[in-house]
């Protein structure tokens, strides 16, 4: 199948203001783009783009004072298969692990593992490890988080969110790959589109929009593995954006001075030739 998405977020500027951005799709799937998501401007402004430290496509730009316009369409060949379920990847030791994926063990900006420690070997530490206790860690989340966008902040943490029980799909992210990390599993926080970002039969509201997606990768079995803990069942067309430790390493936009975000819009749908 063939995925149509996009983005617009329009911004009020009271002077000219750097940006940093992370909106491309990301390197790992730039071969399945059939039409590339290049960034339109308005105004138009000289852009620059990087490659970060994760492997994340970055824009730099300098946003002008007024209204400021930043937008992309794409279209991407996806398969159109739900998530795999790694039924039987196993846990590995520490000391197998490889060295690229030990800094998704430690503690980061909204993964307090040195606070969740305890919990996490008292919830979890005695379900086998692998694909059983990451997917009983993603069970536990889904079911006793509920999904608020009212209860949600651009600061709140792991640890906040067991504590106060409500969040988006960002905040059961974070609580469980830092769950997973607490139990020697490394895991990495995930944004990017989900065609299928509601339950069959359902779509976008006023009050609940489509959005970007949160979800994790834990690394079992001898590769990296998605885990969605917000919808906790294999869903259809994941569009990677960024991967890093927690959402600081993924954030779609970076302003640097005062703004005022004035539309937010991200849209997917199954192109029909």
């Amino acid at each position: 199948m063939q995925i149509d998405f996009g983005y617009e977020l329009i911004y009020e500027f009271p002077q000219p203001t750097p940006m940093l951005l992370m909106l491309n799709v990301h390197q790992s799937r730039a071969a399945d783009l059939a039409t590339p998501d290049a960034m339109i401007t308005s105004p138009d402004v000289p852009v620059t783009t990087y490659l970060d430290r994760f492997g994340n496509l970055c824009t730099r730009l300098v946003a002008p004072a007024g209204q400021f316009r930043v937008s992309a369409t794409g279209m991407i060949r996806d398969t159109g298969l739900p998530d795999l379920v790694p039924y039987y990847a196993e846990q590995h030791p520490i000391e197998d692990l490889p060295e690229d994926t030990l800094k998704y063990l430690l503690g980061s900006r909204y993964c307090e593992t040195d606070e969740l420690s305890n919990i996490a070997w008292g919830m979890f530490g005695h379900i086998p490890g692998g694909w059983p206790r990451v997917q009983a860690i993603c069970d536990w989340v889904h079911n006793h988080i509920t999904f608020n966008y009212a209860h949600t902040r651009p600061t709140k943490t792991a640890l906040q969110t067991y504590q106060e029980g409500n969040g988006v799909c960002r905040d059961y992210a974070h609580l469980a790959l830092t769950l997973c990390r607490c139990l020697n599993i490394p895991a990495r926080y995930c944004t990017g589109y989900l065609w299928e970002y509601y339950p069959a039969g359902t779509g976008p509201t006023a009050e609940h929009p489509h959005d970007f997606a949160g979800w994790l990768e834990a690394f079992i079995g001898g590769t990296w593995h998605c885990f969605d803990p917000r919808n906790n069942e294999p869903r259809r067309g994941r569009i990677l954006i960024g991967r890093g430790r927690d959402a600081t390493d993924v954030a779609i936009t970076n302003t640097f001075g005062p703004n005022k975000l004035t539309n937010f819009t991200v849209w997917t749908r199954e192109h029909l030739a």
